[in-house]
């Protein structure tokens, strides 16, 4: 079923169900340059985590983003991490009950805004690959700057970020940074993948690149909520220390959390992609299994 909400920023988003009464309700939000059709299916047309989660009871709702996808409006320049917040938050108010929040890459300082805004609302956090809070993401050095752009030197890739409308990720991108040294995303697929690649509002790239101190930042304490942060060891945007320093940070404010980096025997050769590699099933097992835990 699709759905949209009725937030000034409208929100569309697909809903699964299992064929009995659902034990709890997920919500997968997607990263940047995709849509939340990258939890529907896989790159090389295998059923995604959506179709995982109700094989295990799970009714899951997957939402766009506003100013991507189905979600039309507002135009590019209005959208910005606190609209999107602003419309997720949303969502999650119109649930009968708290839900299972999960997150991916540019959507992980989504996440820690809306478990101090909706704190009620969200029963556990799993983020994956998260791009950290403001609080302690470094500001990128500028490197040159015209009236129209901006090029900065990020972590690991340099960004040539438009001041206003869309950036349009290419094939280098691609491949550097949604598959990068991955030996897991499905070879056959690299190809169709970087095509099916969508544009990001600059000002929203620009909040999760910390353009001048821009990212959102996380607010409050998480009291003792769950929280999994899980990496790939392959992912070059995501160094183990890195999402190390998020994990510390979530749980210095009182989160109960699990890092995972995927190093072990059973689970490596993973980059950013998660829920589209190759062992992508197995990988959503790990993330119900962890849930099942501490539930």
């Amino acid at each position: 079923m699709r759905h949209r909400t009725g937030f000034l920023a409208p929100l569309y988003y697909d809903e699964l169900r299992p064929d009995h009464a659902p034990a709890r309700s997920v919500v997968l939000v997607h990263g940047g340059s995709v849509t939340g059709a990258c939890y529907l299916s896989t790159p090389d047309g295998r059923p995604g985590w959506a179709h995982t989660f109700v094989e295990h009871g799970y009714r899951v709702l997957v939402p766009d983003w506003p100013g991507t996808g189905r979600s039309t409006s507002p135009p590019p320049d209005k959208v910005t991490g606190e609209v999107v917040c602003a419309a997720l938050g949303a969502l999650l108010e119109a649930q009968d009950g708290p839900v299972v929040l999960v997150v991916h890459s540019m959507s992980g300082p989504f996440g820690f805004r809306l478990a101090a805004t909706h704190g009620d609302r969200i029963a556990a956090l799993v983020a994956l690959a998260p791009g950290p809070p403001g609080n302690i993401q470094p500001e990128p050095t500028v490197l040159d700057e015209t009236e129209d752009d901006v090029e900065i030197q990020g972590l690991a890739l340099r960004w040539r970020l438009p001041k206003r409308g869309l950036w349009w990720p290419d094939d280098a991108f691609a491949r550097a940074k949604m598959i990068g040294a991955s030996t897991r995303f499905p070879a056959d697929a690299v190809a169709t993948y970087s095509r099916q690649l969508g544009p990001i509002p600059a000002g929203l790239l620009a909040q999760r690149q910390n353009v001048r101190g821009s990212q959102l930042r996380g607010a409050g304490r998480f009291d003792g909520k769950p929280v999994l942060v899980l990496t790939g060891d392959r992912d070059t945007d995501h160094p183990r220390a890195a999402d190390g320093a998020t994990a510390e940070w979530l749980s210095a404010h009182g989160a109960d959390v699990t890092y995972r980096f995927l190093d072990d025997p059973e689970h490596t050769g993973n980059g950013h992609m998660l829920m589209s590699e190759d062992n992508s099933e197995v990988l959503a097992e790990l993330v119900i299994a962890w849930l099942d835990r501490v539930f």
